[in-house]
């Protein structure tokens, strides 16, 4: 079966240039509403100025209260082997004395994540936010 052939078939064409400008339209529509729903408020701070006295500067505690967990697990208070419970008492007549400072807990890098941060949950239930973990710089200079 022959088909015939069609001599001066012209393609229909597709203006772009219509659809074009309904895109524009929409895309400018939503940016604008996006813009105005989307409000950034401004906050003013106060910043504290150069400090140039060195007196000025807060003096570290004069005897901090510091709980080391060694590889083992075994507690030490201020270098001194102890158990839970007598760090707990000790911890809490310590922050009744000296209400601005804080206690630290130094673990010791080879400790399980899990064991490391139930004891510092245990801490907290007795010191709250005043119970801070410390972290080493090196392993001979743990502080």
């Amino acid at each position: 079966m022959r088909f015939k052939q069609r001599q001066n078939v012209k393609l229909p064409e597709v203006d772009l240039i219509p659809m074009l400008n309904v895109m524009m339209g929409i895309l400018a529509f939503f940016v604008m509403i996006t813009m105005t729903l989307s409000s950034e408020k401004l906050l003013q701070v106060q910043l504290p100025g150069k400090q140039t006295d060195p007196a000025a500067v807060d003096p570290p505690t004069s005897d901090p209260f510091i709980v080391e967990l060694d590889a083992q697990g075994e507690l030490l208070l201020n270098g001194q082997p102890t158990d839970k419970a007598q760090i707990e008492d000790q911890m809490e007549i310590y922050l009744a004395q000296n209400p601005d400072n804080t206690v630290f807990i130094a673990p010791n890098r080879q400790l399980p994540y899990e064991q490391v941060i139930q004891f510092l949950g245990e801490m907290r239930d007795i010191g709250g936010d005043r119970v801070s973990l410390a972290i080493a710089d090196t392993q001979d200079n743990p502080y």
